[in-house]
């Protein structure tokens, strides 16, 4: 029987090292985003209850999980805004926020479609499905239409 030869086993060494660390930053720069699960949680300065309020959001708001320390999570908002929240408080509903000034919702997927709404800066919709660069939204209050998922946050969620 023969023995593998060394040069060999350092390029099989270093093939699987690469696949792996790969594999892993694939995993680590892969974006989570999360949505609030009530009203008025308060997002904080730092990962503690007695940590300086910074702002409050609103059901449904999305936010960009950055890192995790125990119950508590580091985020960002579509603004760029960062802060700390009790990790409890979010849910893995999908939502997406306007980022634009105004934008037109429409009947289906595509700048042909018919004009069903115009929507305002910050306004936040449930993401029920994305088809070519567009996003399906439903409001709270039953507007329903597309708009270019360019013009939200996050913009593939």
């Amino acid at each position: 029987m023969q023995t593998p030869r060394p040069f060999l086993l350092k390029t099989a060494t270093w093939f699987l090292s690469f696949l792996a660390l790969t594999g892993l930053a694939l995993t680590a720069s892969a974006a989570e985003y999360m949505s609030v699960s009530k009203d008025g949680v308060n997002i904080r300065a730092g990962a503690d209850t007695k940590a300086e309020i910074l702002w409050e959001v609103f059901k449904d708001f999305p936010l960009q999980v950055l890192s995790k320390d125990g119950k508590w999570a580091r985020i960002k908002d579509f603004e760029g805004d960062s802060g700390w929240i009790f990790a409890p408080l979010l849910s893995k509903k999908q939502t997406a926020i306007v980022k634009v000034k105004s934008a037109n919702m429409r009947s289906g997927p595509g700048k042909n479609y018919e004009i069903t709404a115009t929507v305002k800066y910050g306004v936040v919709f449930n993401l029920v499905a994305q088809e070519n660069g567009w996003a399906q939204l439903k409001h709270e209050d039953g507007t329903s239409g597309w708009i270019h998922a360019s013009l939200l946050w996050p913009e593939n969620p």
